[in-house]
């Protein structure tokens, strides 16, 4: 009872009431109390060999540019770089990032089969208000020792983001926070998501049927149905991440948290007629 009082409150104050005193209760059990994953709280890189980070590093970025490039594509371009590797190697570390090529074929982030799915329903839907449609997506975040996974959960209609979070885990609950978080603020038609695990899981769709919305899912192997996030990634990346090289989780969580305040209220958009996504989803 106490942890479903604690999730109508916003995640950062939940953070809020963590104390990591001498004697005080544990910090599992208070993040427990509180609703939150613990890896949201610590925000501890993910550790890696230095050179499996860098290989990770050029992966991520021509995955932007080419999200049809899938393992033996992606292990040709390496190759011609200079880099000994092969498809086994570029195979887990996608895997790892959570990465597959938009094209059907061979897929290095699978589905959990218990779990089920639900139809796309954004074909040739005209989106033509905020809260209409939301989605969701998680990518990879790399750090100068490690890397963590940041969700966000975004309104098609006015690219506004409206809530995130960052875990060192590709578990389901961190996406259920920002799930609560964006909850908090209003309610969409439909929520579009990928086939996941953490998208599929019991946890995230009973919370989404309990509140009526109706689930989409992307075809498997079709990231760019999700396109408008894909174009986030883009830009968080570029304009943020690339830029700043994270020491630890928590200047990443600051920056984050500072760029997606100026993304949200200051970076007008082109096809937005100019305006900002905070001026289109409350105007």
């Amino acid at each position: 009872m106490a942890q479903k009082k604690a999730l109508s409150v916003p995640r950062e104050t939940r953070r809020g009431w963590i104390h990591a005193d001498p004697g005080a209760v544990s910090i599992v059990q208070q993040c427990a109390v509180a609703g939150l994953a613990r890896s949201t709280y610590y925000y501890e890189p993910v550790p890696e060999r230095e050179e499996n980070l860098a290989l990770m590093r050029l992966i991520d970025e021509l995955y932007l540019q080419r999200p049809f490039y899938g393992v033996p594509r992606m292990t040709d371009w390496l190759q011609t770089l200079g880099h000994v590797i092969n498809h086994k190697r570029v195979a887990r570390l996608m895997r790892i990032m959570g990465l597959q090529a938009v094209l059907p074929g061979p897929h290095t982030s699978r589905r959990q089969a218990a779990h089920p799915t639900y139809p796309y329903l954004l074909r040739d839907l005209a989106v033509a208000r905020p809260n209409h449609v939301w989605c969701a997506d998680i990518t990879y975040v790399p750090m100068r020792r490690g890397f963590l996974y940041l969700v966000v959960v975004l309104d098609w209609y006015s690219r506004y983001v409206l809530a995130w979070a960052l875990s060192n885990t590709l578990d389901a609950l961190f996406c259920l926070e920002a799930l609560e978080d964006a909850l908090g603020s209003g309610q969409p038609e439909i929520f579009n998501t990928d086939q996941g695990a953490q998208f599929t899981s019991d946890e995230f769709t009973g919370r989404l049927e309990g509140a009526g919305i109706r689930i989409s899912m992307d075809g498997r192997g079709r990231a760019l149905d999700n396109i408008f996030v894909e174009r986030l990634w883009r830009s968080v990346k570029y304009e943020e991440v690339y830029l700043r090289d994270y020491a630890d989780g928590a200047e990443a969580w600051r920056g984050l948290q500072r760029y997606f305040v100026f993304y949200n209220t200051e970076r007008r958009h082109q096809s937005l007629g100019r305006r900002t996504p905070a001026e289109v989803h409350f105007g």
